[in-house]
This record gives C-alpha cells, structure tokens and sequence, in this order.
C-alpha cells in the first residue's frame, strides 16, 4: 500500500478494478479546502487515458510490474512474434497491447511489461527512436514552401507512412520518434 505522496511518472496502480500507469501527476494545495493530486492515468489493458482526481493521502495498492527485454521477430496471421533476449523463449502478442506496431523493424529491441502476479504481459514499448529507410516519396520540388508546414508523405521501410521535410528523398535514412510517428531528423551515413 502506498499513498499519493509516492506518486511518480510510470509508477503503476490499480485502480477501479484495472492496472493504470501514472502519465503525470500534480499535487494541489488550494488556499480553501484540503489538498488534493491531478492525475493523468493510461490503462494497461485498454491504453485509454482517464483524469482522475485523488485526495490527499489517500492508501492506493501499487501494481507489481517488471520490464523484460525482446527482440521483435516476425508478424502473421495470429499476431507479433517476439523472443526473450535471455531465455529465448518466445511470445505472441496481439496488435493492441504493441503501441505502434507499424514501427516495428525485423530483430529490433523491445521491452515487454509483464504483471508480475498474474504473469500477463500489458504492453510492448518500443525505443524513442528508430533509424528508418525511405523507400518513397516524391521528389521535392524547389521554392515548393508556400504552405506553411512544407513536409510530404514518405513511405517507410515497413510499410507505415509519415510527414517528411521536403529535402528527404528516397533511400535515405531517417530517424523517426515512435510515440508521435513522426519525422525526427535525417542520419548520416
């Protein structure tokens, strides 16, 4: 049992019956009235966000959760493929609990958060970031920066496709943030 004073980014609760990951939190003292704590909570198992509101020093239960490290394999019919980096056994996940499965490059590190009593696993997160290869878009065209966010569709090498500045072309490589599913900068070779 902990209280909202342990509160922190990433801690994990439970929580009307659901696992729930604290995404931010802030404690509020008003000058009438007892202090409470805003919070921004993710399901572990829907990936909805909820706002709730906690009173100060309120006794929640924290979920015990453990990352473990996998390394993507391959996607079917029934789901992604994963292998455990230590152990090599593998592991099927369905496309819901994998935040952007479009991301996902053959043999790419991730880590899988398990609820350690139950031994399910919740969710798949990818790296911040992944190198990417461009394998289209259209040529830019110059002096073409009349709209204000001049970027165009580019295709990826795994199929998904984002916004890129104009000066990308095809077979470059590109760093992209997997949260947001965007552009993030060219790398050089």
């Amino acid at each position: 049992m902990a209280d909202t004073s342990d509160f922190k980014n990433g801690l994990c609760i439970e929580h009307n019956n659901d696992l729930y990951t604290i995404v931010q939190f802030q404690h509020v003292k008003p000058g009438k009235g007892p202090a409470f704590v805003r919070t921004k909570l993710k399901s572990l198992t829907t990936g909805k966000m909820l706002d709730n509101t906690f009173s100060a020093g309120v006794k929640v239960n924290i979920a015990r959760v453990e990352r473990r490290p996998y390394q993507f394999l391959y996607s079917d019919d029934l789901g992604f493929h994963f292998m455990h980096r230590d152990t090599f056994e593998q592991l099927m996940l369905e496309p819901g609990l994998i935040e952007s499965p479009e991301m996902l490059l053959d043999g790419q590190q991730v880590e899988v958060l398990y609820h350690a009593d139950t031994e399910t696993p919740l969710t798949c997160d990818l790296p911040p970031f992944v190198v990417m290869e461009v394998t289209y878009t259209e040529p830019g065209v110059r002096g073409d920066t009349s709209s204000t966010s001049s970027m165009k569709p580019a295709t990826l090498q795994t199929g998904a496709t984002i916004n890129v500045p104009l000066f990308i072309n095809t077979g470059d490589k590109i760093k992209v943030d997997t949260r947001t599913k965007s552009y993030a900068e060219r790398v050089k070779e």
